[in-house]
């Protein structure tokens, strides 16, 4: 392996790699043999270079920090060492006494709790741990927003191994008292970069005050950004800070191939149908910067008979959970989402990577397309870029060294779309015969967010609806505009529910009632 070390720090090593080599096996690192074969069973023999350089450290309880691009396999670089000590731990610090949990991983996203969780699982099936001489299965649980406290809770009473969790739920439960941290032996942060982003740096803080000094501490991250870089020194214990990339390389994957095109914004949705019927297309994604752009093109996707899922800040975290489901098995194989949403999403076999909308800034592109061209596939990433987006499109070109400050201008009909894209000549933006059955219809519209019309307008006469004559307070509707009604109505019902008399008009003459004129 070509490995050039440097001091950058007192108290940090950094250590960059060649990625250019065979790496070794699990086995060969010194794995325990059952997860070696949980691996195994999962088609996982080899380790990427992240995991070969963090395994020996990790192993060892040592500190570290992990750095890598996306897709790179950070997830097995502190998981698979994590479990390793947990399973041998019999004789160490990490012995469980109780049933409180002993390793403790932070996540940023709901998402990549799921995500994260899931590939635990993975290494983990069939992987027993001793205690006090009795084997039992190693238990994971994840701990996020979005889900009912009651079940999170019953899982942490019933007693866990490891929990994956995100830092608002971690602290809440924390509070009450229903996760106890004092018995952490291993904490991990996984994207610490994004934590960042998302302001939870105050309440990762906290959460790491809560625990036991005498721990080992992994910090797995993107980027390191001045404040990423400060936790590092006041949490971790003299951290060994690997990154597994050339120094000068690009934060682009140099196996995707990246496309930039000026659309206009009504032709946008015909344009990237065309797109996704391109020969060899695989699972897409396709990025946008709101949540209401996002469902109307999943909306307008699956009129045109397309099988797609959408993820963003409008939807319930099941019917997120749903989508990404059924995207990752193959149920559906375009994705529609906004940013935010999809962080954490960790699927290597995207193939495309759609912005419908140009990104905010050059980091935010980086992040998007790094969903493709993952674990040494090739991909392909396509910007369409609105007129009014130019000056942005242009200072993230600048900022990458793309190459392409003007993106030629691109309809759904142009030559040079189908040549660059492998479209055939009759894909006309709609899948041949495709029509969505009932039943699919059925769970597209149970999967759009819920729309609550909170107006009532209703026809007043006298200062009563048009109905209230009719109507009594037993078959009115129990709305928030007609509750004083309904109280009245209720007076006149206990009252005896007689019917109001009308009012008798007397004829008058000269100011007198009709029957005294007649007398005089």
């Amino acid at each position: 392996m070509s490995t050039d070390a440097t001091v950058t720090d007192d108290s940090i090593l950094t250590t960059i790699v060649d990625e250019s080599h065979q790496a070794p096996t699990f086995t060969e690192l010194g794995v325990d043999p059952q997860i070696v074969a949980a691996l195994e069973a999962d088609g996982k023999t080899r380790t990427f270079a992240i995991q070969e350089l963090t395994l020996p450290l990790a192993l060892a309880g040592n500190d570290l920090i992990g750095q890598a691009r996306t897709g790179m396999g950070k997830t097995f670089g502190f998981g698979v060492p994590l479990l390793h000590r947990l399973v041998n731990a019999e004789a160490t610090s990490l012995r469980a006494l109780d049933t409180t949990p002993r390793a403790l991983i932070i996540v940023p996203t709901r998402e990549l709790c799921v995500q994260v969780t899931e590939d635990l699982e993975v290494a983990a099936k069939g992987v027993q741990v001793t205690v006090d001489g009795t084997e039992r299965p190693l238990s994971i649980t994840s701990i996020y927003g979005g889900r009912p406290y009651e079940q999170q809770i019953a899982e942490l009473q019933k007693g866990v191994d490891v929990v994956v969790g995100t830092p608002g739920r971690l602290l809440d439960l924390a509070q009450q008292g229903h996760l106890v941290l004092g018995k952490v032996g291993i904490l991990v942060l996984d994207e610490a970069d994004e934590m960042l982003d998302l302001g939870f740096l105050p309440d990762i803080e906290r959460i790491m005050g809560a625990l036991p000094t005498d721990r080992q501490t992994m910090l797995f991250s993107a980027t390191m950004p001045g404040p990423i870089v400060t936790l590092a020194r006041t949490f971790l214990n003299r951290p060994t800070h690997i990154r597994a990339e050339q120094a000068n390389e690009s934060a682009i994957h140099d196996r995707t191939a990246q496309h930039a095109y000026r659309a206009h914004a009504l032709d946008k949705a015909e344009l990237v149908a065309r797109i996704l019927q391109a020969e060899n297309r695989g699972a897409t994604m396709i990025f946008t910067r709101t949540k209401r752009t996002a469902q109307k093109v999943a909306d307008d996707l699956a009129e045109r008979g397309f099988k797609v899922g959408a993820v963003h800040g409008d939807l319930g975290q099941a019917a997120r959970e749903k989508s990404l489901g059924r995207f990752r098995d193959g149920t559906v194989d375009v994705l529609v989402a906004t940013d935010v949403a999809a962080r954490g999403i960790d699927i290597d076999d995207v193939t495309h990577v759609i912005n419908y909308q140009c990104p905010d800034d050059d980091k935010t592109y980086v992040h998007r397309i790094g969903r493709t061209g993952r674990a040494g596939r090739t991909g392909i990433a396509v910007t369409l870029v609105d007129w009014d987006e130019l000056h942005r499109w242009e200072l993230i070109d600048k900022a990458l060294g793309l190459g392409m400050p003007e993106p030629v201008e691109t309809y759904s009909t142009s030559e040079h779309l189908r040549e660059e894209m492998n479209i055939p000549a009759d894909a006309d933006g709609r899948v041949a015969g495709a029509r969505q059955t009932s039943e699919e219809r059925h769970e597209a519209r149970a999967d759009r967010p819920e729309k609550r019309n909170t107006r009532s307008r209703r026809r007043t006469r006298g200062g009563q609806s048009g109905e209230g004559a009719k109507t009594t307070a037993a078959n009115k509707p129990a709305t928030a505009d007609n509750s004083a009604a309904d109280e009245t109505a209720g007076e006149s019902a206990s009252a005896g529910d007689q019917p109001r008399r009308p009012r008798r008009r007397r004829r008058r003459s000269g100011g007198k009632p009709a029957g005294e004129a007649a007398t005089d």
